[in-house]
């Protein structure tokens, strides 16, 4: 639930289900993920793509991709909106969220900045109240960097232009504090198809993404029916970096449920992309 202790209070709504609810588990557990991936020199990003499935699905592409980073004091994480509640640009403005290792605070001199720059953002906590997306990443966000504070942003219901105008919004926001910013998209790629086609599928909507063309992984995603549910995340975070006048996105990592489990016959895949400084 959330409630009002030094502003907004979120509990965690998935521990022990997506990732573990005992705080040494989790600990070890991202500690042994971030490991898998780790890389010689992690890199400066103005923003990065990683999954929102449980740890036993996409843990180790997530571990990949945060490994590959440094992560800033300050994050912006969005995600889509997987309950139908809350506001269509959800911003948690106060307090913070809890989460087995810690309580991340809320960012509130950039939310303040993100509502004043964002057409039709809200400051809303019913969306994020049940919400998985942001919370699987914290713990990823917290090993990384102790002292971050984030500004949460649930989405839903954009259209491309849209999508891409909250991107370059944001950077807007993010050019009125002090330190770098990093936005975050969470997101998975198909879900529920044969491995074969959901490999197929997700290179069809990888092709723009990589390409820098926030325009037409949008396109491409709605145009072919793709079930990639964080398109609108993606698309922010590109034109976020675009603006930002990063270089071209990377692919760091991909896998489906079907390399956990071993079923193939009906599996969601995960990406994990940087967007190198």
């Amino acid at each position: 639930m959330l409630g009002a202790v030094g502003g907004v209070q979120r509990a965690p709504a998935v521990a022990g289900r997506f990732y573990p609810r005992d705080e040494g588990s989790l600990a070890r557990d991202v500690t042994d993920l971030l490991a898998h991936g780790a890389v010689e020199a992690p890199r400066r990003v103005h923003g990065c793509m990683a999954p929102h499935a449980g740890y036993v699905y996409s843990g180790g592409i997530a571990g990949q991709t945060f490994a590959a980073i440094e992560v800033p004091e300050r994050v912006i994480v969005l995600c889509p909106n997987h309950t139908g509640h809350g506001a269509r640009i959800a911003v948690v403005t106060s307090g913070a969220f809890r989460i087995p290792r810690a309580d991340v605070p809320i960012d509130e001199e950039l939310a303040r900045h993100v509502i004043a720059q964002v057409s039709g953002a809200e400051s809303d906590t019913e969306a994020h109240r049940l919400e998985h997306a942001i919370e699987v990443e914290l713990p990823f966000l917290v090993a990384k960097q102790p002292n971050v504070k984030i500004v949460p942003i649930v989405l839903s219901g954009m259209r491309e232009g849209e999508a891409i105008a909250l991107g370059e919004a944001l950077h807007r926001a993010a050019e009125m504090i002090d330190g770098d910013v990093l936005v975050v998209a969470s997101s998975d790629m198909s879900h529920f198809l044969p491995d074969d086609v959901a490999r197929e599928v997700d290179r069809v909507a990888l092709e723009p993404l990589l390409d820098f063309d926030p325009s037409g992984l949008y396109r491409t995603v709605v145009d072919n029916d793709i079930s990639m549910c964080g398109v609108i995340p993606a698309t922010a975070m590109l034109a976020y970096a675009r603006r930002a006048k990063a270089s071209a996105p990377e692919l760091v990592g991909y896998a489906t449920s079907g390399d956990a489990f071993g079923d193939r016959s009906r599996v969601v895949g995960y990406a994990g992309v940087v967007v190198p400084r």
